[in-house]
């Protein structure tokens, strides 16, 4: 699709208060599209700023930011969902089933642009501002305007409201980003790297070396939810990052946090936590923006193959459907010549 250029919102002065060294970061990273048949893996990233230290406790943000923030997918405050994606999509008979996916997503990304950015936005330029290459396969190669789910005025509203509590609390969600690992690609480093539990950690440590990239110096918390249940990660951070010191804070069922440090860079803690996007928001909007891409993306897989065969019915690609997805197009796979292992995962 065509690709975008985007302009951020002006800052508030209010965020200029803070001495620049009392900045730290909290950021949060999640994936989602692990098990499917069809359809890409897709990594979440998202990065607050306040005020502080890595030696303190993060704030909780849907405290801080209440007025505006819930976790329930119905509040008779009309405040915004943030919560694990798997517990957000699906919206009832009356709304898409993304509603409340996306509104967390695009609110969240419009608050760091202009005024007018919700209203010219389709997927190719939300990728964009997410840093997603769109996979280069016949089946992604359409754009879808956006908002699938709701009409851009209330989510104008909804920004306008979030940029306010987030300058009365002197609070500033600094980044969102995601990638998207095709079928094909996919596969490939499966293959390569022997387990796709590897290709999931390093789907998660490419967002997390950006992240401490665009650090600028300044201390990181960095939360990802626990990677197969494991408990012990320095060999991992070891493969990850070669050149940096590394630290064990702790390591125990429930958390296994670490201390890094490289020449050049800020310094970071890392943390794996069990049910990371229950306890800590930067974790549950990375979900969100996972599900959210991969979602989009699955939008255009269908699309293709509807229009060859219009009375296809979609798939979300997990197994069992993806199995009957692949069933109903094998005429079109043929007949089009598609590459069945750029379509199908092999795990």
């Amino acid at each position: 699709g065509q690709r975008h250029t985007s302009t951020r919102r002006p800052e508030s002065p209010r965020r200029h208060l803070t001495p620049y060294h009392r900045i730290m970061l909290y950021a949060g990273i999640d994936e989602a599209g692990y098990g499917p048949l069809l359809g890409p893996l897709c990594g979440g990233l998202s990065v607050f700023e306040f005020e502080g230290s890595l030696d303190d406790e993060p704030p909780c943000l849907w405290r801080t930011l209440r007025t505006v923030l819930t976790r329930s997918r119905r509040d008779a405050r009309g405040r915004i969902s943030i919560d694990d994606s798997k517990k957000l999509k699906g919206a009832g008979a009356k709304a898409h089933p993304l509603t409340h996916l996306e509104r967390g997503v695009l609110v969240f990304a419009a608050s760091m642009h202009e005024r007018n950015w919700l209203e010219q936005l389709d997927d190719a330029m939300l990728l964009d501002a997410l840093g997603v290459e769109s996979p280069a396969l016949p089946w992604y190669d359409t754009n879808t305007p956006l908002p699938v789910g709701r009409t851009t005025d209330p989510l104008r509203i909804d920004r306008a409201r979030l940029n306010r509590a987030m300058d009365r609390t002197n609070t500033r969600c600094v980044h969102i980003g995601a990638r998207a690992i095709d079928a094909n690609t996919f596969n490939t480093r499966v293959e390569q790297a022997g387990s796709k539990a590897t290709v999931n950690f390093e789907l998660v440590m490419t967002l997390a070396d950006a992240c401490w990239r665009q650090a600028a110096g300044r201390p990181l918390l960095l939360v990802i939810d626990r990677q197969g249940g494991r408990t012990h990660y320095l060999d991992d951070l070891r493969v990850a990052w070669p050149e940096a010191d590394r630290h064990i804070l702790t390591e125990s069922e429930k958390e296994s946090r670490y201390r890094l440090a490289i020449a050049g860079r800020g310094p970071i803690e890392i943390r794996f936590a069990a049910q990371a996007d229950a306890d800590h928001l930067p974790v549950a909007l990375a979900s969100m923006t996972a599900k959210y891409i991969r979602e989009l993306l699955m939008i255009r897989l269908n699309r293709f193959f509807q229009g060859h065969l219009p009375e296809l019915k979609p798939t979300a690609g997990y197994v069992e459907d993806g199995r009957r997805f692949l069933s109903d197009i094998e005429p079109i796979i043929e007949s089009v010549g598609l590459e069945r292992s750029s379509l199908v995962r092999s795990c």
